[in-house]
């Protein structure tokens, strides 16, 4: 079969640069030298040998290099002395060494938890929202759309990790096992209460068990199947439609009641109880997958610890009733000060309280304190939420050993399933 190739070449053409004279058939290259071995052509340097100023193009040339650090220490110099004379290379040169920095960046991937809020409060800033949200919601809004933003990157299997609850009752520790996707029923069963409070849609129906436990053992019960990814969306349209009715409902909807069955609290301080339950329960979900969490914003973190704060005098009467704190000691009048323990919360949403021993219509005063207790805010949010043991908590003590011993068991017994 004849073809384009046949026939062959004479004379010294095996020495010529460039293509056969035949079109489209490659030369074939002709013997290396000795210097061509000792010096390929991609180590060969750009720089003269004799000191003279390398040109502009070469210099040029050696920028990508540069910034990538991957430049000998002779190139790395004649650059560097180039980029001083010359405004258009200096330029180029900060441009490929940001573009190097974002290549080699050694920071969390993952989004600040705070950035959605600071987006809001920036815009915000410039054109307010015709319908605000209340003050008081934005922690429950913030940990909410924090877990929602953790469960979005979930596969099937993370919906069915294991996660282990654990809450106090009377002097001990107890745990349950659930899964990521009943973690979030349980969640959105409690949230109920609040839906309830504002005339919404109950997640259990009519008839429902008022107390939180028993909602959440029902609201389990009733799964013929595991629970799923599926109760992500429900879970995540209630938050909204919590936030948006409470928008929409004024001032006068912060005082509304919500029970819990044995007690009740205002809407404010339960949507703050609600907002400390998500944080806590999205840590219990991120340690089963073995994902870091950060706690909330000091601001926020400082009006949980607020909050348990001001319902520990009635949690630690309420043990006294159970025959499981110490006698009260001095009896006043309600509004009077009282024998007081003082409780200093340190690092990010810290602060002082005093919390009245013996009544809690009495008032915690400084002057009245007989015992001092301090540890880490978040050291303090884990007691009271079950997961840190009362004589295991990392705390410093000073003062009446009963009434320490009272109220740490008192800020664990705050805790529940």
């Amino acid at each position: 079969m004849s073809g384009p190739l046949d026939g062959g070449r004479g004379g010294d053409d095996d020495a010529d640069e460039g293509r056969d004279d035949v079109q489209g058939a490659p030369r074939i290259p002709g013997p290396r030298s000795a210097a061509d071995d000792a010096n390929p052509p991609s180590t060969r340097p750009l720089l003269p040998g004799n000191g003279e100023k390398p040109p502009h193009s070469v210099l040029k040339s050696l920028l990508g290099a540069w910034a990538l650090t991957a430049c000998s220490a002779e190139e790395t110099a004649a650059v560097e002395a180039h980029l001083s004379d010359c405004a258009s290379c200096a330029d180029e040169a900060v441009r490929l060494r940001d573009a190097v920095a974002l290549l080699h960046t050694d920071g969390d991937l993952d989004l600040d938890p705070g950035l959605r809020f600071q987006v809001l409060e920036n815009c915000l800033s410039r054109r307010p929202a015709r319908i605000p949200v209340p003050a008081w919601t934005v922690p429950y809004d913030a940990e909410t759309a924090r877990l929602d933003a953790l469960l979005r990157d979930f596969g099937d299997s993370e919906w069915h990790a294991p996660v282990r609850l654990k809450w106090f009752e009377g002097e001990r520790q107890v745990s349950r096992r659930a899964t990521v996707a009943g973690v979030i029923g349980h969640l959105m069963t409690v949230d109920g209460l609040v839906s309830g409070a504002l005339g919404l849609d109950d997640p259990l129906g009519q008839n429902a068990p008022g107390a939180p436990a028993a909602r959440t053992e029902a609201f389990w019960g009733r799964s013929r199947v595991p629970l799923t990814r599926t109760v992500h969306g429900p879970w995540r349209d209630q938050s909204h439609t919590l936030i948006r009715t409470v928008s929409f409902a004024g001032r006068g909807a912060a005082e509304l009641s919500v029970s819990y069955g044995e007690f009740a609290l205002p809407l404010r301080d339960s949507l703050l109880d609600r907002a400390f339950e998500c944080w806590v329960h999205a840590s219990d979900i991120a340690d089963a997958v073995d994902y870091p969490y950060e706690p909330p914003r000091g601001s926020h973190l400082h009006r949980m610890i607020d909050l348990a704060a001001r319902l520990l005098p009635a949690v630690l009467a309420h043990r006294r009733r159970m025959g499981l704190a110490g006698p009260a000691r001095h009896l006043v009048a309600a509004g009077s000060p009282g024998r007081s323990l003082h409780l200093e919360v340190e690092g990010s949403g810290g602060g002082d309280w005093y919390i009245a021993l013996d009544s809690p219509a009495a008032l915690g005063t400084a002057d009245r304190s007989v015992a001092h207790v301090a540890l880490d805010g978040v050291e303090f949010c884990r007691l009271a939420a079950g997961h840190v043991l009362p004589e295991e908590a990392m705390a410093g003590q000073n003062g009446d050993r009963e009434a320490i011993q009272d109220v740490l068991f008192a800020a664990a017994s705050m805790s529940r399933l």
